[in-house]
């Protein structure tokens, strides 16, 4: 089970890049090194892309945030949705939030 309470050193540490043998490829040539590309990649990407990595037999993007980023709260609420304008608002509002945290 994830942490519910997010500190100031976790949200950095969940933030980070990534290093360079971790990163996300992503099958429209996009590489992910972070939560924030994420967010921005998922905002333009076609459904097709999206379901390309996360579908009934893969998760690509939770299973790459649980294990690499070490975000299994994102992880978990990725895993559940199959809609890429509903994972990329999840994304995007789990940046706002960690991002807040380093304020």
């Amino acid at each position: 089970m994830y942490k519910v309470k997010v500190t100031k050193q976790d949200a950095g540490k969940l933030l980070a890049d990534v290093s360079d043998d971790h990163v996300f490829w992503c099958n429209d040539g996009r590489i992910f090194r972070n939560i924030k590309e994420l967010a921005a990649g998922l905002d333009d990407m076609s459904d097709e892309t999206f379901n390309y990595h996360s579908n009934d037999e893969k998760h690509d993007f939770s299973n790459w945030l649980k294990d690499v980023i070490e975000d299994e709260k994102l992880a978990e609420d990725l895993e559940a949705t199959t809609a890429r304008k509903k994972a990329a608002r999840l994304v995007n509002d789990r940046f706002a939030l960690l991002s807040s945290k380093l304020s």
